[in-house]
């Protein structure tokens, strides 16, 4: 299927059911390319803070560094050669066309980075050193989260054991008492206790803030026109309800795509891209289990298959699998995005047959 049958939509969001597989990685950049190059889409919309949104869009716009250097503090899924790729050809695509640009934004509000920590470190050892030690004790465990996220640190067993939002919570405590300090300083622990509160393990879901994220892209939208492309996660993309498997208990949560057909009507167009079995490098996948969706759509051996929710709907309740950081090969069943009605959540299903894993950057 070409991105033609996408192309009248304001916001089109693509979603994959895993962030570790090749090819639905490639599946989703072709499309991509294709909205650029041939129906005027002119933003791309990731799900990661405001500032490296900023850094990536200083590349492809400016051609600032490299895009390795850019993706240098990104959310880890995206710190791939295949991402790094995508932003080479962001920043040709660009430099060909210098008055008609692609952008770059992050959904997020900004966040903490790892200098932020030095800094605050640094502030302290000058001002209060008999407090350092505690400071570090604090700050030095959280930082982690960064090359891995806290709650993918608690699955693996490798997790501290202290939540991460209540060393950060102290951490700031402790840097306010302290007379003296910069408040440019205080601002910085401010941002790393707001990303240890808003992580997956601080919010205790996995179901983002909906609300917040889609209002980024309505609002730069409506300020700017640009039709921009949305990439993201099926559980985040989709437009109509659904609940993790993996959060079972938290119930049917907004998501951010839900919000922008809310918002835009049928002008968001939201696209699943799903697999069937294979290798993506933290796992080995095995065939789904037979009342999954990707059992059914694998057995027809075409791939990529197409399924256009328009024209030919599947209006019943289906398990899509969502394999994360987080994938348990002993609990694959309960690895799925559960979506009451897939007509209403995805217009387009694209299906791959087996995948093989992403090259992550050094």
């Amino acid at each position: 299927m070409e991105a033609k049958a996408l192309s009248t939509a304001a916001i089109v969001g693509i979603g994959e059911s895993t962030r570790f597989a090749h090819e639905t990685f490639a599946l989703r950049d072709t499309l991509f390319r294709d909205l650029v190059e041939n129906y005027d889409f002119r933003t791309l919309a990731v799900q990661d803070s405001a500032n490296v949104g900023a850094s990536l869009d200083a590349y492809v716009r400016e051609g600032e560094g490299t895009a390795v250097e850019a993706l240098a503090d990104a959310w880890r899924p995206w710190r791939t050669e295949e991402m790094a790729a995508t932003l080479s050809w962001i920043r040709e695509f660009n430099r060909a066309h210098p008055d008609d640009q692609v952008q770059i934004i992050g959904i997020k509000p900004a966040q903490a980075k790892s200098e932020d920590y030095d800094a605050v470190l640094d502030a302290v050892r000058a001002a209060a050193p008999e407090r350092l030690d505690d400071l570090s004790a604090h700050l030095d465990p959280i930082r982690t989260a960064h090359s891995m996220d806290e709650h993918v640190q608690r699955a693996k067993g490798v997790h501290p054991g202290r939540r991460f939002r209540d060393h950060a919570r102290e951490a700031s405590e402790l840097v306010a008492a302290i007379p003296g300090i910069d408040e440019s300083v205080r601002a910085r622990m401010g941002l790393i206790e707001e990303f240890h509160q808003h992580s997956v393990a601080g919010r205790g879901s996995y179901a983002g803030e909906a609300e917040l994220w889609a209002a980024t892209i309505i609002g730069h939208y409506e300020n700017t026109g640009r039709r921009t492309v949305y990439w993201d996660g099926i559980a985040h993309v989709s437009a109509g309800s659904a609940a993790l498997g993996l959060a079972a208990g938290q119930g049917d949560n907004a998501s951010v795509g839900s919000v922008l057909r809310e918002h835009f009507g049928r002008d968001y167009v939201a696209v699943a891209i799903g697999f069937h079995h294979g290798n993506v490098g933290v796992a080995e996948i095995p065939a789904p289990a037979a009342d999954f969706l990707d059992a059914e759509l694998g057995e027809r051996g075409e791939s990529p298959l197409w399924l256009d929710m328009r024209t030919d709907p599947i209006a019943t309740p289906v398990k899509m699998r969502v394999i994360s950081g987080v994938y348990d090969p002993t609990r694959d069943a309960d690895e799925h995005l559960a979506i009451h009605n897939l007509a209403e959540a995805f217009d387009i299903v694209a299906h791959i047959r087996e995948v093989t894993p992403v090259a992550w950057l050094a």
